[in-house]
Order: C-alpha cells, then structure tokens, then sequence
C-alpha cells in the first residue's frame, strides 16, 4: 500500500499528493491520489470483514463463558479465574473491535470528504471560476503554457460569451449549462465548413518499405530517440518493431508527429489535417492502416503491442486505447505519448500509459482536458527550462515541444524512485525487455485523393404528356381532285 500522511489521534487518513522529484511533476499511478483512496476503501473493507470475525469471536467467547459457570462450584478459585479471563479475552476483543471499526469509519468519512471537494471543484471549473491563470513565476500559479491553454480551451464558450458583451454571471450560468469545450466537435463543424472538404479523413493506402535488424534500446527514452529519427529521415512514414523477449514476440509501433503539408489535406496523412482525424474523429482510418501495418510485418492476433508517439502522433498511438477492432486483434499492453493532448481519451481496462508534457509546451493542453488519474495512468510533467545548442532551431512550436527535450525527460523518469514512475518503467521493461536485436520495418502511409465534386446538371424541363398538342388539319390529295381543295 502506497504511503498515506501521518494522523493524529482521532483524525482521519488522507492522501498524501506525490512529492515533485526534481523538475518532475508527478500524476496518477500506485502513488496518485485516486489510487491511494482506491486503497483506503480496499484497507477499510477488510477492516471490516475483521470486524465481522471479531464480532463472531465474541458471541463464542460469551458462551464459553457461561458454559463454566455451572462448573464453578467443583473448583471455586480455578473456576473463577477462568471464567474472568475468558470475560476479559472477550471485552479486549470487543475494544480491538471498536477500535477497528472506528478507523473504517474514518478511512470512509475521509473518502466523501474528497469526493464532496473533487464535486466542489468541478462545479467551479463548470462556472467558470477556476479557470488557470498563466503565470511568470514559480509558485502554484505559475502554470505555463501548457496549464494556461488547457484553461483557455476547457472555457473558451465562457470567453467567447464574455467578448460578446454577455454580463458575467450570464456567462458562467451559460458557460455551466453548455460544459467544457468539446475540441471534436468544433473539429468536425470547422472540416463540415463548404470548402474544407479536403481537411476530412479519407482512406489509407499502406505500403512496405525498408526492413533491417538492429540493436534497440526500448526504455522510454530510448524509444523516443528511435521515434526521433524516424521523424527526421522520412515523411508519413511509421515503423513497427519486432521484439523477442523470453521466447515471446512483442511490437512496438512509432508514431511522429506532425508534419506540415502544402497545402494541408493531401496525401501524408500526418499533416494538419491528420489532427482533425486523431480529436474529431478518434484517428479511425490511421487505427486501421496501423493494423494493416502491424498484420504485414508479421504481428499475428493476440500478440502484445507498445504505441509511442509525439504530438498527433501521441494521439493516434492514444487512440488505439479505445479502438475496439484494434483491441480485438492486438493485446496494447502500453502507450507512450510526449507533448500529446489526450486527455479526453479513456483507455480500456489493461492498457498502461506514461505521458509526458512539458510545463511551457502548450499542445498537450490543447484538447482542455487533463490527464486522468488512475492507477495504471501516469502524467508527468516537465518543468526544466528547455536548453538549446548554439545555432539549433527551436522548431515551429518552441523548444519545450521538441522531442530531443522529451527524450531528455523520458531518462530522469527512468532514474526516478517514485513509486509511480518506477512500476510504469518496471511494466514497459516486463513487456519489451531492456533491450537488444530487433526486426525494424519502415511502413509508408498514403492519404486516398478526395473524390471529385459531382456538380448536379440542371434539367430542362420535358412537356407533360397529358397536355395533348394542337392538331392542324392539312388537306388531302383527294380534296384536291374533287376541286374542294383551296383556291
């Protein structure tokens, strides 16, 4: 059981917020409040099944108690003392009891206390009257850009209706009814725009490229290098990794990130357009060419996968989560993202996840969600200056959103002794192995070309056939030969 802040006498167990361990902040896993209240309420229904037991010793110490009273007259002394021990065995069980009891009652009262503040909270967020404020300073209000966003995002209706000149409380009363953005929904009306058509996913082609062997690290530092290169060298290009642990296969897919298109919406389905598919439409056709991808590199049904990505990437790999057709033909044992909004996304029960974010990279906060906090779900955020070698290019998004910065990060998590960040290293090392020989395949990824326009051809109108036409009477030879015809 993870460690819980100490109690004074008479008060009640509450959960003790993960300690930043250097520049990392730290969310979710064996040592995130969510998990420690799971194992709170876990602790106290045992307590209470030994309450129950006690409750049953009891009862039969009471009666082996007065089963000797009729026995005390044969031996006065031994008798009686007998009998006051088994009655004082009985009255410590009983205070053990209480005592135990008590305690559970605590360990829950401490649990709807919790929960009532969590529901306070939510409430003021829904209002509007917790929205982060970007802060320059170190303190619990210095968010950055990443905390800043997510704000700004989660309550951009309550904004929105502040700029049109709605009163204040208006706002917040609308900005409670209507709820936090929904970032797919604003995605699919903007692609739903006439004209932006070609921002729509489409179908993916996918075909093999190069296959080769080489040493691997698959730490996660290791496999964002891996990812780093891949981003570089190619362009809409993923790579599936074959790995052999135990005697058994495992696969990694690598995922980059965006890659800007000219125009957006053509064939590399990992451009622009590509993040309207991943947080509009739960990436459906890159789910598919991953499986497709996965299927010809060899990975047979059943088998365990890892999906790391960066940025879109991220969100991609995230989305496998959730994909039943994916879950159904592949075991995603765990995920992997850097500088990826997926908060909004809810794996399926079995699939772990390590995220990092940075404190001034603002993508991951641009769905307006965070991270949940859970058992199997760690965040971790980054909060070292980004650095940069002389002359380096900081890149289209800042240095905060670069990988290099996140691979950098992916190495103190693994000399990290959290104990959420130790399990989440020891679960990726138990399902990939610490590293060495692995069957890499490189795999081409090709957006379908959108379908051409039908413009309708108007009709030209036909006369009905039930209006019959004027009948002209036209003279005949025989009028003619009669001298009848005209003259």
């Amino acid at each position: 059981m993870v460690e819980i802040a100490p109690v004074a006498w008479g008060g009640s167990p509450r959960p003790k917020a993960p300690e930043p361990d250097g520049p990392l902040r730290i969310r979710g896993g064996v040592g995130g409040i969510n998990f420690q209240f799971e194992e709170l309420l876990t602790g106290a229904t045992a307590l209470d099944e030994l309450v129950h037991q006690l409750e049953a010793i009891e009862v039969e110490a009471e009666a082996v108690r007065a089963a000797l009273f009729p026995h005390q007259a044969s031996s006065y002394t031994s008798g009686s003392n007998a009998i006051i021990a088994v009655g004082e065995s009985g009255r410590d069980i009983g205070r053990v009891r209480e005592q135990l009891q008590r305690i559970g009652n605590d360990v829950r009262a401490s649990h709807r206390e919790y929960e009532f503040a969590e529901s306070h909270a939510a409430i003021r967020l829904r209002m509007g009257l917790g929205m982060p404020v970007l802060g320059t300073g170190p303190g619990p209000l210095d968010l950055g850009w990443r905390g800043a966003t997510e704000g700004v995002v989660r309550d951009l209706t309550r904004i929105l209706e502040l700029m049109m000149g709605l009163p204040p409380v208006a706002a917040n009363l609308a900005g409670a009814m209507v709820g936090p953005t929904d970032v797919g929904a604003v995605l699919r009306a903007i692609v739903a725009t006439p004209g932006l058509a070609f921002l729509r996913p489409r179908p993916i082609n996918v075909s093999r490229g190069e296959t080769t062997t080489k040493s691997m690290d698959l730490s996660a530092s290791g496999l964002l290098r891996e990812l780093d290169h891949v981003s570089a060298s190619s362009e809409g290009e993923i790579e599936v990794a074959q790995v052999d642990k135990d005697g058994e296969r495992a696969w990694v897919v690598l995922i980059p990130g965006t890659q800007p298109g000219n125009p957006p919406g053509g064939s590399n389905p990992l451009d622009e357009a590509g993040i309207a598919e991943a947080l509009g439409y739960e990436s459906a056709e890159t789910s598919k060419a991953i499986r497709q991808a996965l299927r010809e590199a060899g990975a047979v049904a059943g088998e365990s996968v890892v999906a790391v990505g960066h940025s879109q990437g991220g969100i991609h790999a995230m989305n496998l989560s959730k994909d039943k057709a994916f879950l159904a033909e592949y075991d995603l044992k765990f995920v992997v993202t850097a500088g990826s909004p997926v908060g909004g996304i809810t794996p399926q029960a079995g699939t772990g996840s390590l995220h990092l974010e940075h404190k001034d990279d603002w993508v991951p906060g641009a769905d307006g969600k965070a991270n949940a906090d859970t058992k199997d779900r760690v965040t971790v955020t980054l909060t070292n200056p980004p650095s940069l070698a002389p002359g380096e290019d900081p890149g289209r998004l800042g240095p905060a959103h670069k990988l290099s910065h996140y691979e950098e990060g992916a190495k103190l998590v693994q000399l990290s002794s959290d104990p959420s960040l130790a399990a989440s290293t020891a679960t990726l090392g138990g399902i990939l192995g610490a590293g060495g020989m692995a069957k890499v395949s490189r795999f081409k990824l090709g957006r379908e070309a959108p379908q051409p326009v039908r413009v309708p051809v108007p009709r030209v109108p036909v006369p009905s056939p039930s209006v019959p036409a004027p009948r002209v009477e036209q003279p005949v030879l025989s009028d003619f030969r009669s001298g009848s015809g005209a003259r």
